[in-house]
């Protein structure tokens, strides 16, 4: 979730409001509907207003969602937007709607339940000759030289005055992403198109690519860096790439094991994957880097942010098929607190029955009450 300063950032990037203005612009006719999914503190849905839409159904999980509602009501469209904190997958409308906004990218496109969201969105919310925007994103990625973004991630970790072995942070940090901005003059191959997220049909939220890239400049290589471009309408889009302004978005920056030098006309060899798995995706990121004559194998690099999350066996043995579980204290006082909530008993009241059953974990009436708070926050 972002913060509301974070939010600030985003509605103040003028050439990201600017291109999201004009293809509402373009997408709004009288009588319009408008669901904007994750509409955050409402930017989106007070320009479509402005621009004339009678109804906007607006969709936010975070509480973010009460500034909407107020900003909603300072500039006098509280009667045509309709709010609703939740997710958008959970959302039954009375009408389809004619134009679909939406933002839920990161630094890149594929981020959480992005896609998933659009591809429901599209089937069941939309009508059939309804507007999507955005309409298109393309993934662009370049070999680079950017020895400052490396050393943030290795430096921490390189055997310092005291002497010790830090190598399994390095190993961890190095198959993990980041956002990092790249400059023009860092791109030691030309840039390439990897995927294309066309929403009008995409399907699956995950994507595989391979391709070769041949080096342009000679330098020492420390990763990949990675953007989007997007189509929001025809003839209105920007570009979040090295050579384009700086936008909220970023580029992503993707480290190599260790730095490689480069000659002209050396090929480097890119396999790319991003499969979303439960709430996130994992990356998988292979390089192979031939000489010009391909008699010599500069790098053969294998990474995946799978291996960038340390991993404790004790949690991963709970989650074998084979185990066994049973409630501890935290479980039990969360069952009993569920069962209680039947439709006719407060909060309050669970608050008092949960001191009654676990008097040794709750020291305090305000303990209690907090804690049934924030189940009740999230199951009712």
């Amino acid at each position: 979730m972002y913060s509301i300063a974070a939010y600030g950032d985003m509605a103040t990037d003028r050439v990201r409001m600017d291109a999201y203005s004009s293809a509402l612009e373009k997408a709004i006719k009288p009588h319009c509907v408008v669901l904007d999914i994750g509409c955050g503190t409402g930017i989106m849905s007070l320009l479509a207003c402005k621009l004339g839409a009678q109804r906007v159904y607006a969709v936010e999980p975070d509480d973010a969602i009460q500034v909407a509602r107020e900003a909603a009501a300072a500039n006098g469209f509280s009667e045509r937007i309709v709010f609703f904190q939740d997710l958008a997958k959970n959302l039954e409308l009375p009408e389809r709607a004619d134009v679909i906004i939406s933002d839920l990218r990161g630094v890149l496109p594929l981020n959480e339940h992005h896609i998933p969201s659009i591809v429901d969105a599209r089937q069941r919310l939309l009508s059939p000759d309804g507007v999507l925007i955005p309409l298109q994103d393309t993934l662009r990625l370049a070999v680079v030289e950017a020895p400052d973004l490396y050393m943030k991630y290795v430096a921490p970790w390189a055997k310092g005055e005291h002497g010790f072995d830090l190598g399994a942070a390095r190993r961890i940090v190095l198959n993990t992403w980041r956002k990092g901005r790249i400059k023009p003059d860092q791109l030691l191959t030309e840039p390439q198109c990897w995927a294309t997220l066309d929403y009008l049909t995409i399907e699956s939220p995950d994507v595989h690519a391979e391709l070769n890239c041949t080096v342009e400049r000679a330098g020492t290589a420390h990763g990949l860096s990675v953007w989007f471009d997007t189509v929001l309408a025809e003839g209105v889009g920007f570009s979040s790439g090295p050579d384009a302004p700086e936008l909220i978005y970023g580029n992503g920056f993707f480290p190599w094991l260790q730095p490689v030098d480069l000659a002209v006309n050396d090929v480097v060899t890119i396999k790319i994957t991003a499969d979303l798995v439960d709430e996130n995706y994992i990356w998988r990121w292979d390089t192979r880097v031939l000489s010009l004559d391909s008699t010599q194998v500069k790098a053969d690099f294998k990474q995946s942010t799978f291996f960038g999350v340390p991993l404790s066996l004790a949690p991963l043995h709970k989650r074998a098929a084979n185990y066994v579980p049973t409630l501890n204290d935290d479980g039990q006082i969360h069952q009993f607190i569920l069962s209680l909530m039947d439709g006719s008993t407060s909060v309050e009241e669970i608050a008092h029955q949960a001191i009654k059953h676990f008097p040794a974990r709750f020291s305090a009436f305000s303990d209690a009450l907090s804690q049934v708070g924030e189940v009740s926050r999230k199951f009712s």
